[in-house]
């Protein structure tokens, strides 16, 4: 979609945290990626006010992921119609990668952006993917929607590219989309569970909080609070650095914040059993103890 919609020196607003491909796939069309912050007090969250400020003459796109990943935040219908406002007002379209709709808790209602108006209607582009809600990962197949000019774009250029999926992984994208839904439901109740205790572990544990997130799978915690604590004579100053102690001392993967746009955290998947998911956090708390 990049690839097909912008010019060199085009803008691409992208709110941080952010999935690590984004600004890449941006500088790769020579475009500009700006970067919109968000703060944990405020839960990770968007709004029109931070955007607001960045949109120049060049802005082309504004990313939107909610559900995020890295972060778990997903955007309320306010917040929605406040970006919707903007992006009508100022001419801009909106990249919305809806890939963890279906995995959210505690009662939120997911609404897509391109709902809200005609006018939305008109300036979005959807993408999504099979492999989170379905638990397709190995089978690649992701699809998009949006205006047909800019989709006639898209597909003249990727099929320059790449080939298509499979004709099995197309068939089985169709049963998955249009089939029974329950198995996704009781996999995000299953998610839910997770969640909860890898939550809750990393609270109980000195010098790292961590936010419950609405949806995905991912949490963001924030470790901050040991950076400055060393172990054996090595100090800790930055999520890297964290990373690979616990790597070292622990035999834990994490991706450091720092990938996502904010160093003070770590990224965690709870996309695993709860087995390993107890086992992880028992060695990660072990390894946050001994640290001085």
């Amino acid at each position: 979609m990049f690839q097909a919609l912008l010019d060199p020196g085009d803008e691409v607003i992208i709110p941080a945290p952010y999935w690590v491909s984004f600004p890449e796939q941006v500088k790769l069309c020579d475009a500009v990626p700006v970067f919109a912050a968000t703060a944990e007090r405020d839960g990770f969250r968007l709004h029109r006010g931070s955007v607001e400020s960045l949109v120049t003459p060049r802005t082309r796109i504004l990313v939107l992921n909610s559900p995020s990943n890295p972060t778990g935040a997903a955007l309320t219908r306010k917040e929605l119609e406040g970006l919707a406002a903007l992006a009508v007002e100022r001419d801009f379209l909106i990249l919305a990668d809806e890939t963890y709709e279906s995995l959210v808790y505690d009662g939120y209602q997911h609404v897509s952006i391109a709902t809200l108006s005609d006018a939305m209607y008109a300036r979005t582009i959807l993408v999504n993917s099979l492999s989170k809600a379905y638990a397709m990962t190995g089978w690649r197949v992701g699809y998009t929607a949006g205006p047909k000019e800019l989709i006639t774009a898209m597909d003249g250029l990727q099929s320059q590219m790449t080939s298509n999926p499979t004709s099995i992984a197309q068939r089985a994208a169709v049963v998955a989309l249009t089939g029974p839904q329950e198995p996704t439901h009781r996999m995000r109740e299953e998610f839910a569970r997770r969640r909860r205790y890898i939550v809750d572990r990393l609270n109980a544990m000195p010098g790292v909080t961590c936010l419950s997130p609405e949806g995905a799978f991912y949490v963001f915690p924030n470790v901050s609070g040991l950076y400055g604590k060393r172990s054996q004579g090595k100090g800790i100053g930055n999520s890297t650095e964290f990373s690979a102690y616990l790597l070292d001392a622990a035999r834990i993967a994490v991706v450091p914040g720092v990938e996502f746009g904010n160093d003070a955290h770590i990224r965690i998947s709870y996309a695993t059993s709860m087995a390993n998911i107890e086992k992880g956090m028992d060695r990660m708390a072990e390894a946050v103890k001994i640290l001085g």
